[in-house]
């Protein structure tokens, strides 16, 4: 019904995603009135509100904390929510090309933010522009533009309910297909303890401002021996079957810097990444070849053998008493049918002589956060002066798969594509969760490569254009 259509704008499509993403709109506070999570967001708002209003459409800006972008008539509405802001990217960080320079190239487009979620978002609206030139409908459909998506407090959906209508119903185009009727609920948590070592002094811990929701890449620690006596031996580590990659470089006669190097990944999937915290953890207090009876690492180490550090189901969560490892089931994992419960240790920081662990979990629909906020907490019977708190909480999602628009939305993508998949469930968060009767759909097919979040990241032309189709019929269908 809109193919023909589509087709003749894939070039527009590929264009308007090339010039958003040239905008490096990493969300970061800002008390400007117009511009708070930065001048960035602010100018990738601005470009498509722009580009709505020359579509035709009616468009609002909501004090530069989000906006939207309508047609249609009607009481309900089908909203579409995409976010405009992306995670850091540097070109050091091994892009082929400048990750906020986007290219052409193998027919894909590639650029931070061609499939987080620049370029779905673009996919949205002009599949909207189809619907609205081509077919009658008896709803507005409303698209949504949030910009501190990749934040945990999401402050632009929070102005958004504030101010403004809620929609009906509608999905988020920033995921997978054939739709997710899952989502685990996901706790961000830091866990600080006091921390020094013998004859050494801590000058520094860097992890390059990560993301609470990536696999951190690099982390490093850099120490200043107080004596010339006794010094401790470091050596650098190259551990191929663990993907461990410890590097030693001496700043001066007194002080070196331990690096360690990992592979960035979504938090949602810690597997498909090397945690770069994870392994210096292991070097300071495990490795018994670097150090040796070292007691001032005693406090890693116990929270390493606890599990601590696990990108699945830590260890400790699963004790009946976290004080007595024989009471740990060895079979007994925290899992239910959107999965095993995840763990990605993604900042550490230091500062008055304490050591603070920041981790991201991704945790089962049917596990309550409290309950694991109240494991984290039984640490204190280990270490008393161990300080635990939440930094953040979302709620899991779940949405039955017989509802109705999740057989509309999986249909349409099965008939679209001639395959009969599944909804799934899945630990990433979206903005699906913002809403009632929402679920994330697309724009990643079955089997493709997740490249959110990744050096190179891209979407593929031919399934962007492909999106871009089923986007419109599934408008049609939730707004006819």
């Amino acid at each position: 019904m809109f193919d023909e259509i589509i087709d003749k704008e894939k070039k527009n499509i590929i264009d308007s995603i090339c010039e958003i993403v040239k905008f490096p709109s990493v969300s970061m506070d800002n008390d400007s009135d117009n511009a708070p999570f930065g001048d960035d967001c602010k100018k990738a708002l601005e470009y498509i509100l722009d580009l709505g209003t020359k579509m035709g459409f009616k468009t609002k800006n909501l004090d530069g904390f989000c906006g939207y972008i309508e047609f249609g008539e009607g009481e309900e509405i089908v909203g579409i929510m995409g976010h405009l802001d992306v995670v850091p990217a540097l070109e050091e960080d091994g892009w082929t090309n400048p990750p906020f320079s986007p290219i052409v190239r193998d027919n894909k487009i590639f650029g931070r933010g061609t499939l987080d979620d620049k370029g779905p978002t673009i996919a949205s609206l002009y599949a909207m522009k189809a619907v609205s030139d081509n077919a009658k409908i008896s709803k507005r459909v409303r698209l949504i533009l949030g910009l501190n998506e990749e934040k945990a407090d999401w402050k632009c959906i929070k102005h958004y309910k504030e101010n403004e209508e809620f929609p009906t119903l509608g999905f988020t185009p920033d995921a997978n297909f054939p739709g997710i009727y899952a989502e685990k609920g996901i706790l961000s948590i830091s866990i600080t303890h006091e921390f020094e070592i013998d004859d050494m002094t801590v000058i520094d811990v860097d992890c390059k401002n990560n993301a609470i929701n990536v696999v951190p890449k690099y982390c490093s620690i850099t120490l200043k021996y107080n004596s010339k006596e006794n010094r401790k031996v470091f050596k650098p580590l190259y551990d191929d079957e663990f993907k461990r990659k410890i590097e030693i470089q001496n700043i001066d006669e007194d002080t070196i810097k331990i690096i360690s190097t990992g592979i960035s990944a979504h938090a949602a999937h810690p597997e498909l990444g090397v945690n770069a915290i994870t392994n210096l953890i292991y070097y300071l207090s495990v490795n018994d070849d670097t150090i040796k009876k070292e007691p001032k690492f005693e406090f890693l180490k116990k929270m390493y053998y606890l599990g601590l550090f696990c990108i699945e189901s830590p260890e400790f969560l699963s004790r009946k008493d976290i004080k007595r490892p024989t009471e740990f089931e060895q079979d007994s994992v925290i899992i239910d049918e959107s999965g095993i419960l995840t763990s990605n240790v993604a900042v550490l920081d230091y500062s008055d002589n304490s050591i603070c662990v920041k981790i991201n979990l991704r945790v089962p629909v049917k596990t309550s956060l409290d309950d694991i906020i109240g494991k984290y907490n039984e640490l204190k019977h280990i270490y008393p002066n161990i300080k635990v708190e939440c930094i953040n909480r979302q709620e899991p999602l779940y949405v039955q798969k017989d509802s109705d628009l999740v057989k509309t939305l999986v249909g349409i993508f099965n008939k679209r594509t001639s395959s009969t998949t599944e909804p799934i469930a899945v630990g990433g968060g979206t903005y699906a969760r913002a809403f009632d009767n929402f679920i994330a759909f697309g724009p990643s097919f079955p089997g493709d490569i997740d490249m959110c979040h990744q050096v190179d990241e891209y979407i593929d032309i031919d399934k962007l254009i492909l999106s871009t189709k089923i986007y419109a019929e599934a408008i049609y269908e939730l707004a006819k």
